[in-house]
């Protein structure tokens, strides 16, 4: 018995040279594009813990300090030196540090699709006494 004669000759498989080119070349993009987004958001949450850090070094500064609002934003701006905004607020017994920072999107293609991001935190301690 003899195969049917459109099967005659062919390669199993032939006609789909190529195919796996097109289709990394459509996608490869698509994963580029993705990839940078992960990094992006890796250095976000990188500005989310370096912003926590500096909220808890102004606080304990400002827990110990005569001055709290002064010696809080001295330390944060040594912890964290990229333009923080720092706000102290002295409520009976505890002092409460707050930082926030603006994190630009700075990574390729992701900085035009995402906006810059606002990260920030509070720190509350107990005030020590003189």
């Amino acid at each position: 018995m003899t195969p049917p004669s459109h099967d005659r000759g062919r390669v199993p498989g032939r006609h789909e040279r190529g195919q796996a080119t097109v289709e990394l070349a459509l996608a490869l993009p698509l994963l580029c594009l993705l990839l940078l987004g992960v990094v992006q958001i890796a250095l976000v949450v990188s500005d989310q813990l370096a912003v926590i850090e500096a909220a808890r070094v102004g606080a304990r500064a400002a827990a110990v300090a005569s001055d709290p609002a002064s010696a809080a934003t001295a330390a944060v701006q040594r912890a964290l030196p990229r333009g923080a905004r720092v706000s102290t607020t002295v409520d009976g017994g505890y002092v409460t540090v707050t930082v926030s920072i603006t994190s630009v999107t700075e990574v390729p293609l992701i900085g035009t699709l995402m906006p810059d991001v606002q990260v920030g935190s509070s720190s509350t301690m107990l005030l020590e006494p003189p």
